[in-house]
């Protein structure tokens, strides 16, 4: 059977204000990667959708966040490439960021800001739910002014970011991941040109739907991590981690007054 390549860590221009890719770009990029598969995971979080007035209703926001998605998904379709939806998910009380799968359109419309729940009540919310079913990863947990969440309240981690601008201390997340047991993902995170096919999956067999992405990732077996270790040097990367550095001071500050 064939294997099927994946990344599960993607940005674009259209949802993430970090992102410097259209959709549809990000697409033709990947599918010229010799990717099989996307994930889109644009940052789902409060600064995005309080940029809308009051008057603008939920669904029409949501409508908004997934341009990006949308336009990789009609890409896709045109040249075989499977791009499915996700987000990165961060919540308004911590500087932690989790990448949710199987997750779709109706859900996002259906449940209004997910942001303000915190991982513990996002857990407890998304385990009540039948349908559909969602894995919650986290996202780079050992970036600077980051710590692992709680592992009852997730279900792996990531355990290679390859955003070249980032310190994602990716070997300490395999220790962490290795010695607690946990499922283990990666991703290239893109967000530009430069990010590309830094990361991701080989999974065992093709996935065409998020369901079917979740019952892979949950049977565990069979799937190779793609990572790229160079990392050139980054005037950006070192600016970007002085910032987490201080994002790290602003909550413990916050946390404890």
């Amino acid at each position: 059977m064939k294997s099927f390549r994946i990344d599960l860590h993607v940005h674009t221009r259209e949802s993430s204000f970090c992102g410097r890719s259209e959709g549809r770009l990000v697409a033709q990029l990947y599918k010229k990667a010799g990717y099989d598969g996307i994930v889109i995971t644009d940052h789902y979080n409060r600064g995005f959708f309080r940029r809308f007035p009051p008057s603008v209703p939920w669904p029409a926001r949501v409508d908004h966040f997934l341009q990006g998605y949308r336009g990789a998904r009609e890409e896709g379709e045109k040249i075989g490439l499977t791009v499915l939806l996700g987000i990165e998910l961060k919540f308004i009380d911590s500087p932690r960021e989790f990448l949710v799968y199987g997750i779709d359109e109706t859900f996002l419309k259906k449940y209004p800001e997910l942001y303000k729940m915190g991982i513990a009540e996002f857990r407890r919310f998304s385990k009540q739910l039948s349908d559909p079913e969602i894995l919650t990863y986290q996202a780079h947990p050992f970036r600077p002014g980051l710590t692992p969440a709680p592992l009852t309240l997730i279900d792996g981690i990531e355990v290679y970011n390859g955003n070249p601008r980032q310190n994602s201390n990716n070997q300490l997340a395999l220790a962490f991941a290795r010695q607690n047991n946990l499922r283990m993902i990666a991703g290239s995170d893109f967000h530009r040109f430069p990010d590309l096919a830094r990361g991701g999956l080989i999974l065992p067999e093709a996935v065409a739907d998020s369901r079917a992405l979740v019952r892979v990732l949950k049977q565990n077996e069979g799937i190779r991590l793609i990572t790229n270790e160079h990392l050139p040097f980054s005037f950006l990367r070192l600016a970007t981690g002085v910032g987490n550095l201080i994002k790290k001071l602003y909550y413990h500050i916050k946390e404890d007054p």
